[in-house]
Parts: structure tokens; sequence; C-alpha cells
């Protein structure tokens, strides 16, 4: 950390910190869908999976429990 607290490089461009909701409504233009998504940090996360949601229209991670709908 620098003398004014802030770490280097802290800025990101992701724009939501990871498994901070529990269920979260994707559009069939955000597939192929991971968790955690990719407009999400992960410095504080889990390893991202890939999540079958074409199917059933639901799923679950496996890692964080998130729950993910898809929306039409």
């Amino acid at each position: 950390m620098s003398a004014s607290g802030q770490q280097a490089g802290a800025s990101h461009a992701a724009s939501k910190t990871a498994s901070t909701e529990h269920r979260y409504v994707v559009k069939r233009s955000d597939l192929p869908l991971s968790c955690p998504m990719p407009d999400m940090m992960l410095w504080n996360s889990h390893p991202r999976v890939y999540l079958p949601i074409e199917k059933t229209g639901k799923a679950k991670c496996p890692y964080c429990g998130a729950e993910y709908v898809l929306e039409d």
C-alpha cells in the first residue's frame, strides 16, 4: 500500500463484487454463463466455473450457491 492507503493498480474494469447477491437474472446475451460473471471483481472470489443454463433456464453455482435465472 502507498502512503495514501490505496493499493497500486486498485482500479478494476469490473463493476460488481462477485458473490454479493444470491440470485441473478441473466439474458441470452450473457451466455456462456460463468460464476463469477465477467463484470465481477475476482480478487476475493472462487475460481470461475461455467454453468449450463440453456436447457432448464436455471443454474446454481457449486462454489458460492448463487442462483441464476435465464430471462428470455
